[in-house]
């Protein structure tokens, strides 16, 4: 696997002899056709419509309230209809083992039996909730939202990158980035036969109808929130908005007699199904951390006795975590049966002695990752860091090693992108969003980051990256 990704690498718009490539083709056209700073003007159009609409996400380390505007990249990433579908199989595949993973090992354990994966690897993970052991859920389902995100190195090649099974975001983006190129560029999908993602907020509604308790023909649904500090509140107020629910906070619930109830100005409502998007540490004092004040007291209980839904339910952090990872194409063959159709990024664990030896003899080739980081934090990208870095992040992965895994550093796809010098190729990656209920869905596309630094691997938002609205042409 090439490890100078600045010098090798797949370009989507354009083949190795400069000729631009058959699916970019009328976009290409419609792009030279431009008068000069066309481009330039509706970048900062889109960016006026952002700030306008507050599409912003706070930085965690930074000052209080601090808030930054995702950067948005007014080229959009392209994919064929075909392409798409083969992409969209190994998706939905993964998504469904990943799920029977988490139903068996909260009940039979029949993969730690076989041999597959460890007891320890799973009991003893601090993820794995032995509150939920016996529980079950509505039609087994663990993972209603999963952010699988994938990374392409050839035409024909992605892999898998990380599977999100907690608390995945970034979805309203993709719905934002699609709403404001058909805002600016409305020629342009008159052009292009994009297939929709707009409705992926009924999408999700659906979804979340469906994991109500067997009894309830009627659920009320809501979105809970820790607050308006939390970096993807927007995305928060934003689908609670679209799907037409209510938007809570912990302290907007209570439980009684193992029923959860909102409080309204026309007295107590009951609640069938919470979308929650905090974290499992804090959404009941009573049986997690008693110092939260995100969560319900009672919440659990009223949750293991089949009165209350969670989406996503209890305990699916034990399957996203990333030395977890490791085994999915294992858990594929083993719960279905099947050759996995996407593969893992080959991964070193840092826990086994020969994997911790070869690691650290080429920490600047690698990117090193902790097991249970997300958003890009903790993370060592050998090729671009210092050797103070390294030397630094060196002395972290001799204190714990089995926090830490380890992963060659790809040769990302890049896409073209509006950068101050024009229009230039720069890294992407891709996040589908899975939905998970009676069936497995997903809209069209996803949401593509972009890495807006020359040369920079790193897309998340967080760590300055960027998004751009990701298209598939109908065939």
């Amino acid at each position: 696997m090439n490890t100078e990704p600045s010098k090798t690498y797949f370009d989507e718009m354009r083949s190795a002899d400069g000729l631009v490539r058959e699916i970019y083709q009328p976009y290409a056209a419609w792009l030279s056709q431009l008068p000069e700073g066309t481009l330039e003007r509706k970048s900062q159009e889109a960016e006026l419509l952002f700030r306008r609409l507050g599409i912003t996400f706070a930085v965690y380390g930074e000052s209080a309230g601090s808030e930054r505007l995702i950067p948005f990249d007014i080229v959009p990433r392209i994919f064929g209809a075909t392409e798409w579908r083969r992409l969209e199989k190994g998706i939905k595949q993964r998504v469904r083992a990943l799920n029977a993973f988490l139903h068996d090992i909260y009940h039979g354990q029949e993969i730690i039996k076989a041999g597959v994966i460890s007891a320890h690897q799973v009991l003893d993970n601090v993820l794995y909730r032995k509150e939920m052991q016996g529980v079950d859920l509505p039609n087994q389902v663990y993972a209603h939202i999963a952010g699988i995100d994938l990374v392409r190195v050839a035409e024909n090649d992605f892999y898998v990158l990380e599977d999100n099974l907690r608390t995945p975001s970034g979805v309203s983006y993709m719905l934002e980035n699609r709403n404001t190129m058909m805002r600016l560029f409305p020629e342009l999908f008159a052009n292009h036969t994009v297939e929709p993602v707009e409705h992926y907020p009924q999408m999700l509604l659906d979804t979340l109808r469906e994991a109500a308790p067997a009894h309830v023909s009627n659920p009320t649904i809501v979105v809970m929130t820790p607050g308006s500090y939390n970096s993807a509140y927007f995305e928060h107020a934003f689908l609670a908005s679209q799907m037409g629910v209510e938007l809570v906070e912990g302290q907007d619930l209570f439980v009684h007699q193992q029923k959860v109830y909102m409080y309204t100005t026309e007295g107590p409502q009951q609640v069938h199904v919470i979308y929650r998007r905090v974290d499992d540490d804090f959404l009941d004092p009573l049986a997690f951390r008693p110092d939260s004040a995100l969560g319900v007291p009672g919440l659990l209980e009223a949750y293991c006795s089949g009165n209350v839904s969670l989406a996503n339910g209890v305990g699916t952090g034990v399957a996203d975590d990333k030395s977890t990872y490791l085994y999915v194409p294992e858990m594929i063959r083993f719960y279905l049966g099947e050759t996995p159709l996407l593969s893992n990024v080959p991964t070193w664990r840092l826990s086994e002695s020969e994997d911790l030896k070869y690691v650290l003899a080429h920490l600047p080739e690698l990117v090193v990752k902790e097991v249970q980081g997300s958003g890009g934090y903790g993370m060592l990208v050998g090729p671009t860091s210092s050797k103070a870095e390294i030397e630094a992040y060196r002395q972290r992965i001799l204190a714990e090693p089995e926090n830490f895994i380890a992963q060659p550093t790809l040769a990302l796809s890049t896409c073209p992108t509006m950068v101050e010098a024009g229009v230039a190729p720069r890294h992407v990656d891709l996040r589908p969003f899975v939905l998970s209920g009676k069936d497995i869905r997903l809209v069209p596309g996803g949401l593509t980051r972009v890495a807006l630094r020359e040369g920079s691997l790193v897309v998340n938002s967080s760590q300055g990256g960027g998004t751009k609205d990701t298209w598939v042409l109908e065939d």
